[in-house]
């Protein structure tokens, strides 16, 4: 079972990065800059994608992720609410590509100089008890975000080029959840595509991923069910199906323990903002 989606809220910090203990998921749009320092490497949905000296990314956080690697000294963190981040109103095509799970992420060519002393003002905006300078904050932080869909906006995404064994085997079986876990799978198959055997990828996916290989399949399908519930009209038994579930009822459970609301509430909160 996944545990607990983090709730969302509206917060900035910076610091020396560290490697995260699992992948995990908030239901809000993740935005980072690594400002000193080398790179950070997330394993993010079915890929690895890093991030440079320099670069932005942008993320919806509720597609599982992880930082395995880093020799990045510095960086920045922004979180923005998930009913925020659909009120803006953004370009229907940016949408449909942060929900798909797809990052936005910056060439080291398209760096801000602007960007470290924007970022840090954000922080201190957003620990500050007045309305008006989070409301200032938000307005630059949606800037951002749309001057950053510009310059990636059908861009690759820059891919992982490491050498290390043992991520590269997680990194195939990763790949092969997230292209597939709307099938059904089992541990053999997603073993199968990394060319080991069951037990022994079950052991590797855990030394890197902490968590199980069935866990991060079925957090993909959680992510996926919200991004259908958002954007589509679809009947929930048809969200549980096209999300990969096997029943109805195993669907709602797992969505309202990951959630705390269930599938139709989850909806409701966020259908209803226009997406342009």
């Amino acid at each position: 079972m996944p545990t607990h989606i983090e709730p969302p809220s509206l917060v900035s910090w910076a610091g020396r990065p560290t490697l995260m203990d699992a992948a995990h998921q908030h239901d809000d749009l993740e935005i980072n800059l690594v400002a000193e320092g080398g790179t950070m490497l997330y394993l993010f949905g079915g890929a690895p994608v890093e991030v440079a000296r320099g670069c932005v990314a942008a993320f919806w956080a509720a597609v599982p992720h992880q930082l395995v690697a880093n020799s990045a000294t510095r960086a920045h963190w922004v979180h923005v609410p998930f009913a925020t981040f659909l009120g803006w109103g953004l370009p229907e095509m940016l949408v449909t590509r942060l929900l798909s799970g797809t990052p936005l992420v910056s060439e080291p060519s398209a760096a801000l100089a602007t960007d470290p002393a924007n970022f840090a003002q954000w922080a201190m905006d957003l620990s500050s008890d007045q309305r008006e300078r989070r409301r200032i904050t938000m307005l630059e932080v949606e800037a951002r975000v749309r001057r950053l869909a510009l310059s990636t906006l059908g861009q690759p995404v820059r891919q992982y080029t490491g050498g290390d064994p043992v991520l590269r085997q997680v990194v195939a079986m990763v790949r092969h959840i997230g292209e597939h876990f709307r099938e059904p799978l089992t541990v053999a198959d997603i073993a199968r595509a990394a060319h080991l055997h069951p037990n022994y990828a079950m052991a590797q996916f855990r030394k890197v991923v902490k968590t199980t290989v069935l866990d991060y399949l079925t957090r993909c399908r959680l992510a996926e069910a919200r991004r259908l519930l958002v954007t589509t009209d679809l009947a929930i038994a048809d969200v549980a199906s096209e999300s990969g579930f096997s029943s109805v009822s195993r669907f709602y459970t797992v969505f309202s323990s990951a959630c705390a609301v269930p599938p139709a509430t989850y909806r409701r909160e966020h259908q209803h903002r226009e997406l342009h």
